[in-house]
């Protein structure tokens, strides 16, 4: 593994023996970023305009994102610090002056500096978000010494929010943590606004700690990083009691979503690749970090920290920071697929939020207490999530996870619908990536069952609609179209875990003469992955020994391919998927079984074709056994 971009404080092996992290390496990192900014900040140190590729919003509101969001991680370095009353004062010291002289300026209309206005479902309403909690959190050092009249521009370009319109989903949020400080600070606010927001994050739960990120199967990180955080931090800023009211219930829901939090991370301390913006990176570990701060959290202290660290080293070990200290949009390297149109130069600091757990004091037992492993790292894990409808499946000996994905494609309920590969595959893990990039998304292979046309062109998974979630099985449906058709042709899907695989049966109805695709992980390298192709199966294999397989237990061709692609995954430059085919299918309804693997043991197909038995029967039950004499049914 190759050295970060920067020095670290010694590890802590007696404390944190699975990281060797400590508080002190947190806020190094912190530091790193921060001083990093410096050469990119206007004059006046209200906008930060960092390179790369500009947001839809323009440069402008860029450069205020990347005053908002370092404002954030500024306000957790510093409130964790006390304001500079420790050996580190003269740094934070620095950071309360450069964050009050942005504030300054970015609000004075005359500065050339000024930060665009708050207007109807515009960027700023994100931004000024960031700034509501930093100005909370770095009260007693940055607004409560502020002159008054900086004071009343910053109040007026809030004022923007009341009565204001955002889009219907986490942005709700941004507009109720905003006027909830306007009301801290004695300005003008609309309690309907803040009411309205909480209550219609109600009609998005679904149960067990989950909320959909607005109508329709929305299931990411956002419902850590927006639908769980904004709420307790709304209730921080309010001060309303933890033990009544909204904060009651959003305390109880936080401690049900985090029961299985742990889950989605691999024994490397990565996070499960999936979903959008997931160039915010150490976000993902921003709920865990609530929950203890919020004293709600069923986590052990020393799990808490490990989850987090975990987390953060793995992204410190692969260049994230880069040598420049700035957070690339990407996941390790620049990757813009992995990114959305929405996205600036600034949007990878929402990974400010992942540094929470600095407002904890540093006599805090998740500081203090030793390090506890991560579930992947006891034993193997099966956990079934019925409200977003996935299974996670973590193996201890590689410390991969894998979610199936079985309800969740970020589509509204009815109406049009797109697909996504951040949304539409079958599956994602912490150990691969879907192959995003266009040319390869055209041809979408990995993690996707497909009717092809005559011109290979595959159909699309789109909207999912769950069927079941229970134990070791997800099942669901959807309607498989073909480009410049209007027929439809459902294709219903099982995923039951066993072992160290994941057993795929598919129910498909097509035309006669249509070709079934079925593609297994695509796994990336910095150089191009191994391949082995026999009959009934395929394998991909990268140097270090991450391997891809699918094998055909029933109803495909003895055909195989690998698909390979070139700058499609944000793994690697180089990515490859295994398949498997059926050609000129025979017209009505076909079952195809496939095992799928994605592991670090060494992969043997040809023997696990052979001594894995799997029938169709009368009834339809499709009934798999294994050479131990175990017997699967779906």
């Amino acid at each position: 593994m190759p050295a970060p971009y920067f020095s670290l404080p010694p590890t802590d092996r007696v404390r944190s023996p699975r990281t060797g992290w400590t508080r002190a390496h947190w806020e190094a990192l912190a530091d790193r970023q921060l001083d990093a900014l410096v050469p990119y900040a206007t004059p006046g140190f209200a906008q930060y305009r960092l390179p790369g590729r500009a947001s839809w919003s323009g440069v402008v509101s860029d450069g205020l994102e990347g005053f908002a969001r370092t404002f954030l991680l500024a306000s957790f370095r510093i409130a964790g610090a006390g304001g500079g009353d420790g050996p580190d004062a003269a740094a934070v010291s620095h950071l309360i002056e450069r964050y009050t002289e942005g504030l300054t300026t970015g609000t004075d209309r005359d500065s050339g500096e000024a930060w665009p206005e708050l207007t109807d479902c515009s960027q700023q309403m994100v931004e000024a978000a960031s700034i509501a909690v930093a100005l909370h959190e770095t009260r007693p050092w940055i607004w409560d010494r502020l002159d008054v009249r900086v004071q009343e521009r910053v109040v007026e370009w809030f004022s923007g929010f009341v009565g204001g319109r955002t889009w219907d989903n986490n942005w709700r949020l941004f507009q109720v943590v905003s006027e909830q400080f306007l009301a801290s600070v004695g300005a003008p606010y609309s309690q309907s606004d803040i009411d309205g927001g909480l209550d219609r994050i109600e009609d998005w739960y679904v149960g067990d700690g989950w909320y959909t990120d607005g109508d329709g199967r929305n299931f990411d990180y956002y419902i850590g990083w927006a639908l769980h955080l904004y709420p307790l931090l709304w209730s921080r800023i309010a001060g309303e009691d933890p033990d009544t009211g909204r904060t009651k219930v959003y305390r109880e829901r936080l401690g049900q979503f985090l029961a299985t939090y742990p889950q989605f991370f691999g024994g490397d301390g990565a996070p499960v690749h999936q979903g959008r913006s997931l160039t915010y990176r150490f976000a993902a570990t921003a709920p865990v970090w609530m929950g203890a701060l919020a004293d709600c959290t069923p986590l052990a202290p020393g799990l808490t920290r490990r989850l987090a660290s975990g987390a953060a080293r793995h992204f410190v070990e692969r260049g994230v920071p880069d040598e420049r200290g700035l957070l690339p949009l990407g996941w390790y390297d620049t990757f813009l697929p992995a990114t959305q149109a929405y996205s600036g130069p600034a949007s990878p600091y929402w990974a400010s939020k992942g540094f929470a757990g600095l407002l904890l004091p540093a006599d805090h037992p998740v500081w203090t207490e030793r390090e506890l492993p991560l579930p992947v790292e006891e034993s193997a894990q099966y956990t079934a999530l019925p409200a977003p409808g996935w299974l996670l499946h973590g193996t201890p000996h590689d410390g991969i996870v894998r979610l199936i994905n079985h309800g969740s494609d970020h589509n509204p309920l009815e109406g049009p619908a797109e697909d996504d590969p951040h949304y539409a595959k079958l599956a994602y893990s912490t150990a691969a990536a879907p192959e995003s990039a266009p040319h390869a998304w055209a041809r979408t292979v990995d993690n996707h069952l497909a009717l092809l046309a005559p011109d290979g062109t595959p159909s699309r998974r789109r909207r999912i609609h769950p069927l079941t979630c229970e134990g070791r099985r997800a099942s669901s449906r959807h309607d498989a179209q073909l480009p410049g058709s209007d027929e439809e042709f459902p294709i219903e899907s099982t995923s039951v875990l066993h072992g160290p695989w994941e057993l795929r049966v598919h129910r498909v109805r097509a035309a006669a003469g249509l070709t079934v695709r079925e593609g297994g992980h695509a796994v990336a390298d910095a150089v191009r992955p191994q391949g082995e192709l026999g009959p009934g199966w395929a394998l991909t294999r990268t140097e270090s020994g991450l391997t891809s397989a699918v094998v055909a237990l029933y109803g495909w061709d003895e055909e195989t391919g690998i698909a390979r692609e070139v700058e499609a995954n944000a793994f690697g430059p180089h990515s490859a998927t295994p398949y498997l085919r059926a050609a000129h299918h025979p017209g009505g309804t076909s079952v195809h079984v496939t095992l799928v693997a994605l592991t670090r043991d060494v992969v043997h197909p040809r023997a696990l074709r052979e001594s894995v038995n799997c029938t169709v029967e009368e009834d339809g039950a499709v009934r798999i056994t294994f050479p131990d004499g175990d017997t699967v049914t779906a």
